[in-house]
Parts: structure tokens; sequence; C-alpha cells
């Protein structure tokens, strides 16, 4: 588990401190699936939640998303380059944010109507990290990780082309050994059971609808670490596909935006 600056070291050598990165992910990352604020409330049996706390909030996406839904929200992250971000991006009075893990966040005991992590579950250590869940949860509230899994535009061109470059993705990133001593824990509702932390654990997956240009989903694929390590390395845009990426794009989407549906995977657990 290390200590607060152990988790920032893996956060950066993950490539989400490097320059303009963080910028760049809050710019162009999908927000969170606004049924979300209708469906969650409703799970915790509260209309108004009285806290809501974001683990791993990045730049803040997943958290000043609840600003007018909840009474107050933390959003909780180790990584000074997103957190600064995120701390710049809203003036709401009752979002407020914590540099700290997600397995120690300072919070009080049983605390929070709402713990969620978005885009970043399978960063933290499940042990410790459900055990501070646990912690800070009210009994029969809820915890809930949610992740987007499908992206589809209305250009099969600039869909295929970005299918392609994620591949070619993963194939540098084994043929380079990159992914070599990464440690990631998949989100899943059998890793909540496991826990032993909740009654009830349930899943489900959403949609949303936003809107995507050729800028926008070329710079999606350029807002993942993952990515960004890669070329690091030395790895071309050329090797990776990312001029194809640009050219269909580009033709099949153009600068006027059009719709982007989004698909989502949720896992949550009743305290």
């Amino acid at each position: 588990m290390g200590n607060l600056e152990d988790v920032i070291a893996v956060i950066r050598s993950a490539g989400y401190s490097a320059d303009g990165f963080a910028a760049r992910y809050d710019r162009h990352r999908p927000r969170p699936a606004p049924v979300l604020l209708e469906l969650l409330p409703l799970l915790t049996g509260v209309d108004r939640p009285e806290l809501v706390v974001d683990l791993g909030s990045g730049t803040g996406l997943s958290t000043r998303f609840w600003a007018e839904r909840a009474a107050e929200v933390v959003g909780v992250e180790p990584n000074p380059e997103m957190l600064s971000v995120a701390v710049a991006a809203t003036d709401a009075p009752n979002v407020s944010y914590r540099a700290a893990a997600a397995y120690d966040t300072g919070l009080p005991d049983v605390c929070a109507d709402l713990v969620t992590c978005s885009q970043s579950l399978q960063w933290m250590e499940p042990e410790p990290t459900f055990t501070e869940i646990a912690r800070i949860l009210r009994p029969g509230r809820v915890f809930a990780a949610y992740e987007y899994r499908w992206s589809l535009t209305t250009s099969p061109a600039a869909n295929a082309a970005f299918e392609a470059t994620y591949e070619r993705k993963q194939e540098l990133r084994a043929e380079f050994g990159l992914d070599i001593g990464t440690t990631r824990w998949p989100v899943t509702r059998e890793r909540f059971v496991e826990s032993g932390r909740f009654v009830a654990v349930d899943e489900t997956v959403l949609h949303s609808i936003e809107e995507v240009d050729a800028e926008r989903l070329v710079g999606f694929a350029l807002s993942e670490g993952s990515m960004t390590t890669l070329l690091a390395s030395g790895v071309t845009e050329e090797q990776v596909g990312l001029d194809r990426l640009r050219e269909a794009a580009a033709a099949g989407l153009g600068d006027r935006p059009s719709p982007w549906y989004l698909g989502y995977r949720l896992v949550v657990g009743w305290r």
C-alpha cells in the first residue's frame, strides 16, 4: 500500500502528471452519466445526500458533477497535478478537495451518504480501500463505482480508427514491456462481494449522450495515461495509428459537434 508519496509516484509513472495531461483529461474525457444524479440518491434512500465523497477524483469531473445535487461534496485525489485542475475548475462553495489516498481519506467515521469512484477504482488496492469506504459510509448508504466501457460516434470510419488505435496501443505496450510491474484491480461485482463490507451488491449498465467532434475524439485517445507513456517511450503517433485516427475523425466528424453515445458499467454496494 505504501504512504501517500508512494501512491503519487505510481500515478506519475502512469503518465498522469505529464505536462498538459490534466488539462487535456479534463477537457476531453466523458462526463459521468447524468442519470446517476437521479439513480444514486434513490439507492441511498435520501433525496439530497448530505455528503458525497468522490475517491480518485482526478480533475474533479466526477466531483463537481454533484455540486447541485448534494449538500456537500468532497473529492479525494493524491495527484497534485490533477488536483490543481480540479480546484481551479469550480467555485461552488459546497465542493472541496483533499490531497489524500482513497485508503486514508482523513474524513470522520460514518459521515457519507454516498461514496463514488469514477474510472479510478482499478488503481486502488482492494482491502484497505474497502475498509476505508466501510468506515466513512453511514449504515444503509451506498458505494458506487462506475466506468465508461463503450463509445460510439456517428462516423463508422472514426469508430473503426479509434478502435484500431486502442488495439495497437495495447500491442505496443506489451511489445515494449510497459505494463510489467503495473498492478490494477478489475472493477467487478465479485470484488465487492468478496470484500465482505456490503450487505447487498448489484450491477447494471447505463448510457449517456454527449457531443463529440474530431478534436475531442483524438483528445480522448490522448487523455489516457497508457497513451501518454507509450508516446514518451519513443513510439511515434504514426506507429500507434493516431495519424489515421485524426484523418478519419476529420473526415467523419469534422469540427461540428455530433452525438457521442457512451455506455457505462455501474457496481453498487449497500453498507
